[in-house]
């Protein structure tokens, strides 16, 4: 159990005081954390998520040496606020993360998409910093990295890595900022949440056709927005990926709502942009696809996007997408 938890700062506050540097490491558990591998009191990341207090209100947080962790983790919902930091060398950057949490679950053995997942994240006020999730099924059947399944969750400088469905941003207010992503069918998708991608590496795997994102937004009234802002696309090192293999999104429901903004767009987006979810079966007579300011040789010639897609007039805003108070759970210093 906890033995001392962290007084509650607010994360503007604590941005203003001590704004992210580049190369700044953390290689020690910050006071007050629970502690997982070879130097820690616990040996798995789940058995310091069951250590925590579920009575607590104060913030806790868990510190994770560096290895590679071949577990599932599952964080229910707590009355507190959690931080997990994984060790690393550059808090600034993923490529430095030396902490990987890894399983190969997917619906040929799962009850579900939120059962796949590496991390199954059920409890809001979570913030995770420098974390790989992977999930390494491959092509074949869905299997998650990050199941994200509650409100004002932020990941920090982490990666994310699959195939099919690696990120599921499902519910409430979510924000990914200076982190990596990867897969090749609708691998940032999910019904309900507002998430909002920031300064991303978004990258795409071998595969002759590939859609980054699948909104499930499924009316007028659903709040599910997602905007991918100051980012980039390209293939993974290492990859052979056809030009214009990619497409930025298609409907998984027909309301979906997706934006790529000020974003650097490789060759292997499509000249099209966007997709219908299949032949025959559209879902787009109510989609909002958008686009402002793009980029790089997949941002597409004048009249060559997709009828049912626009160009925007201006940028969405971070507050239209997590709200007017998001400074107060956003670490801003990741934001671009």
């Amino acid at each position: 159990m906890l033995s001392k938890v962290l007084g509650f700062v607010s994360l503007a506050a604590a941005a203003a005081a001590a704004p992210l540097q580049s190369r700044a490491a953390r290689t020690s558990p910050p006071e007050g954390c629970l502690t997982v591998g070879s130097s820690g009191t616990y040996k798995t990341v789940q058995s310091a998520v069951d250590a925590l207090s579920r009575s607590a209100t104060s913030e806790q947080c868990i510190f994770i040496y560096g290895g590679t962790y071949q577990e599932q983790v599952t964080i229910p919902a707590l009355r507190s606020a959690l931080v997990v930091y994984g060790e690393t060398e550059d808090t600034s950057r993923f490529s430095a993360n030396k902490v990987t949490i890894t399983q190969s679950r997917s619906q040929d053995d799962s009850a579900d998409n939120d059962a796949t997942a590496t991390l199954r994240a059920h409890t809001a006020n979570l913030r995770v910093y420098n974390v790989n999730l992977v999930n390494t099924r491959g092509k074949g059947s869905q299997a998650l990295a990050l199941s994200a399944q509650a409100d004002r969750q932020g990941y920090y400088a982490c990666q994310f890595r699959g195939y099919q469905d690696t990120v599921l941003a499902n519910e409430g207010a979510q924000v990914y900022a200076r982190s990596y992503v990867e897969g090749a069918t609708d691998f940032i998708f999910g019904q309900r949440a507002r998430a909002w991608f920031d300064a991303a590496d978004i990258r795409v795997l071998a595969a002759s056709k590939g859609y980054i994102t699948a909104n499930g937004r499924d009316s007028a009234d659903n709040p599910s927005y997602y905007v991918i802002h100051n980012s980039a696309v390209s293939a993974r090192s290492g990859d052979s990926v056809p030009a214009g293999a990619y497409y930025l999104g298609r409907p998984w429901r027909n309301y979906a709502r997706v934006v790529f903004q000020k974003t650097s767009l490789s060759g292997v987006v499509n000249a099209a942009g966007w997709s219908v979810w299949n032949t025959g079966d559209e879902r787009t007579d109510e989609v909002e696809f958008g686009e402002y300011g793009n980029t790089g040789a997949g941002a597409g010639a004048s009249g060559s996007r997709a009828a049912f897609a626009k160009q925007l007039s201006a940028p969405v805003s971070i507050e239209t997408v997590l709200g007017s108070d998001y400074a107060s759970w956003v670490d801003t210093s990741y934001l671009s």
